[in-house]
């Protein structure tokens, strides 16, 4: 049944813009970003490091892939790979310095580079148009939502597959043992530093890919906006709220506070995120393992 049940989501998914209108397609185009970065970020955390670095690389990815368009003539759907390899190459050196903190250390040096990459925003103005941002001539493809929307699918499956991936093979081994217990795990020979640079790497592009389709779709970066907390802490929330340390935990996250947040909008243009703030206490105060959590524990209790 798993081979035929993916496969339809994932029909259904493609097709679905021709049966619903065109709000609802930027508004499922919007959750399938946020997914994304969920993910990346319960991938990184699944070594057991706390990373607050998402807006920062989100961040980066955007400005690259504009800067790329508008100074170089890069295609725009290229310009999402190059942005994906530039805060790959990034986090790559920066790995070498971060990854030697742990804990809190390195949750506040992570956290200190979205803020770091938005001074470089303002003061290398012409290159990154300053404070003020850049501005494309037309989004990608035309602003066409259904296209821009099929591009966006294309990447969140392509980052599920990966998320998949990490939980499946054998690379979850040395990521739990790193988790679980560092020093036990250095001592049956798992490369520490190799495994969390890697993981650093890899969530680090996706986030960068993230940030270049965002910014395509919108034809416009602006420091405060672009490395916005926003990219951090919504991801967080939907990580938390459907589960972390699954593929399925973010995706549920995603899709409930996703679509909540939309409805929430509509009924509490002022006051909406009060209630998604509150969703979030209530979650981690009642069902502290997520929603995918909880139930995959009761599961287990009933057999």
């Amino acid at each position: 049944m798993r081979y035929i049940f993916i496969p339809a989501i994932c029909v259904l998914c493609f097709v679905l813009p021709f049966f619903i209108d065109a709000y609802l397609v930027h508004v499922l185009t919007s959750i399938m970003i946020f997914l994304s970065l969920a993910l990346s970020w319960d991938m990184m955390l699944r070594t057991g490091q706390l990373s607050f670095g998402i807006a920062g690389f989100f961040g980066l990815g955007a400005y690259a892939s504009i800067i790329a368009v508008d100074d170089f003539s890069v295609h725009p759907m290229l310009s999402i790979l190059v942005a994906a390899v530039f805060a790959a190459l990034v986090a790559f050196a920066l790995g070498w310095i971060v990854l030697r903190l742990r804990e809190i250390y390195f949750a506040i040096t992570t956290l200190a580079l979205s803020s770091v990459f938005m001074i470089f925003a303002r003061n290398l103005s012409d290159l990154t148009g300053g404070s003020a941002g850049k501005v494309l001539y037309e989004s990608i493809f035309g602003g066409d939502p259904i296209r821009t929307y099929w591009l966006v699918l294309s990447v969140t499956l392509a980052v599920i597959l990966l998320s998949e991936i990490f939980q499946r093979s054998r690379i979850r081994f040395a990521i739990n043992s790193i988790r679980d217990d560092e020093i036990s795990a250095k001592c049956s020979g798992v490369n520490i530093f190799k495994y969390l640079l890697f993981a650093f790497v890899l969530t680090s592009a996706i986030q960068g890919a993230v940030g270049a389709l965002y910014a395509q779709q919108y034809a416009f970066v602006e420091p405060e906006s672009t490395f916005s907390a926003n990219f951090l802490l919504l991801p967080m929330s939907m990580a938390l709220v459907g589960g972390i340390y699954s593929t399925i935990g973010p995706i549920i996250g995603a899709l409930a506070l996703g679509l909540a947040s939309e409805y929430l909008k509509l009924l509490m243009p002022y006051g909406h995120l009060i209630i998604y703030g509150l969703i979030l206490i209530v979650t981690i105060l009642f069902l502290p393992r997520g929603v995918y959590g909880t139930i995959t524990d009761r599961m287990v209790k009933k057999r």
